[in-house]
């Protein structure tokens, strides 16, 4: 059943589509590990007279890169298994016996 599911998924290119999809996905929660933090430092920085005193933090906040990193590591991985499973292994192309001619003589 399996089989089936992978010949039809990648002969139809639905597979390829899907992996681009999977694989933008990754690139974009990878970006985000490293833009959210930055983001997060320069909102405390610009708006810190609003902030109240003990809110006030001065350290650079990485714990903001936590849910990108949640996102990327489970969607990379799904990726890469979906790619070993669709595109590592050939093909089992199903060969079937000519049938044979009754015209021909024996």
């Amino acid at each position: 059943m399996f089989e089936r599911l992978r010949r039809v998924v990648v002969e139809s290119f639905v597979g390829t589509v899907a992996l681009g999809y999977l694989l933008a996905q990754c690139i974009l929660e990878f970006v985000s590990i490293f833009s959210s933090p930055i983001q997060e430092w320069v909102v405390r920085k610009e708006y810190r007279e609003f902030a109240p005193s003990p809110a006030r933090l001065t350290g650079f906040p990485f714990d903001y890169a936590l849910p990108g990193l949640a996102k990327f590591v489970p969607l990379l991985l799904v990726w890469y298994l979906l790619l070993r499973w669709l595109y590592f292994k050939p093909l089992k192309h199903e060969t079937t016996a000519p049938a044979p001619n009754p015209e021909q003589p024996s």
